[in-house]
């Protein structure tokens, strides 16, 4: 971990996952340290946390029983606690789409720093990176170490089914075929271009 740069940030992260789970509030790790934990290379430095709606408010009482500053964003769609300035967002709707059991069935225990934690898929972590692309935010620079460094444990196909509906998770799956990163079920080498 120490190739993260940031020793104190990998405490705190510890410090939720240790809080959630004495609340016994279901967790799963997302974001960069997800894809560290899966063996992977991130250029993200953020700790995220996926838990339910229903578990927000519970886990904002422990984690600031236990220390930390509470903060709810105007987005709609998680929340922040702090420890000594570093933050962490607790997400309950990433993508559009509410936590739930079915997200948690979708993770693999993995320690992280010593501590194992539930960590998503590294195949749902594509699908996140992916669905986040939009007109307003399309940094493939940021999906393609992910991509890249988990290659091997993600399912393409799922992949390319959970993201059809999205031009911009398309662009990025013909690109990773062109660049040969990966071969994606679906199409055709070179296809797309002319």
């Amino acid at each position: 971990m120490a190739e993260r740069g940031d020793e104190s940030l990998v405490h705190t992260l510890k410090k939720v996952a240790a809080v959630l789970k004495q609340s016994e509030i279901p967790f799963a790790l997302g974001g960069s340290f997800a894809v560290y934990a899966h063996g992977g290379h991130s250029s993200e430095h953020d700790v995220d946390f996926l838990i339910r709606e229903v578990d927000v408010e519970p886990a904002l009482e422990a984690l600031v029983a236990a220390g930390f500053v509470a903060e709810r964003p105007p987005e709609d769609w998680l929340v922040k606690v702090f420890d000594d300035g570093r933050m962490v967002d607790l997400i309950h709707r990433p993508i559009e789409t509410p936590v739930t059991e079915e997200t948690f069935a979708d993770t693999v225990i993995r320690p992280v720093d010593a501590i194992h934690m539930p960590v998503l898929s590294a195949t749902q972590l594509m699908v996140h990176k992916l669905l986040s692309f939009s007109q307003h935010y399309c940094d493939f620079a940021r999906g393609l170490p992910l991509a890249r460094s988990l290659r091997e444990q993600i399912d393409w196909e799922r992949v390319r089914k959970e993201t059809q509906h999205s031009p911009y998770a398309e662009a990025f799956l013909v690109l990773l075929d062109r660049l040969e990163v990966v071969s994606v079920a679906g199409t055709q080498p070179g296809e797309g271009t002319s």
